[in-house]
């Protein structure tokens, strides 16, 4: 699925963007300083000027459907999360739609029906799976992974310290292979 080196090249970059940030390769990155980083805002639903209360509700409904979005006018950009959602699942969230723009994917193209319905019209699902695989490493690089493993037994205190899911903090440990070399 993947390009050759791909995989290798979001460890590295995650790395590197750790230590722009004055961070150790083993540190918690936090989504909002990465963005910060990258001059992209990010804001709750709570947070949009002159949404309604009826709206919010609407958005904000376990059966909402969305976790974030990004939107850019010109060379501005501006994410918007589901405050709904957990604080490990929209760490995780940002993160993603962060990965996109280090990527510079094309953004999906957006329709909206004639009683206001918003549609997403296409969805690339190569730029999606390598979105989620950069911002997991931007979460949880395989230095802090090894950390993890010999340090904090506790996968909630692990996953706390780190501003993740559990079931994130898992992925990575078995996609990684940090799972089964220190067994």
């Amino acid at each position: 699925m993947f390009e050759r080196g791909f995989k290798a090249w979001c460890e590295r970059f995650s790395l590197q963007k750790r230590k722009e940030l004055g961070l150790h390769p083993k540190d918690p990155l936090d989504p909002r300083a990465l963005a910060a980083n990258l001059d992209i805002k990010v804001w709750i639903i709570e947070q949009v000027p002159e949404l309604s209360e009826e709206s919010q509700k609407i958005l904000l409904a376990e059966d909402g459907g969305w976790s974030a979005a990004t939107i850019c006018v010109a060379d501005r950009k501006l994410i918007i999360l589901n405050s709904a959602h957990s604080a490990g699942r929209q760490s995780s969230d940002l993160m993603h739609e962060l990965a996109h723009q280090i990527l510079e994917h094309r953004p999906s193209a957006l329709e909206v029906s004639a009683d206001g319905i918003m549609m997403l019209n296409s969805y690339d699902r190569k730029q999606e799976e390598e979105a989620d695989w950069l911002a997991a490493c931007l979460l949880l690089p395989r230095d802090a992974l090894v950390h993890i493993k010999k340090r904090i037994p506790d996968t909630l205190e692990a996953a706390t310290q780190y501003g993740v899911s559990r079931a994130m903090l898992k992925y990575r440990l078995d996609v990684s292979g940090v799972n089964y070399q220190f067994g």
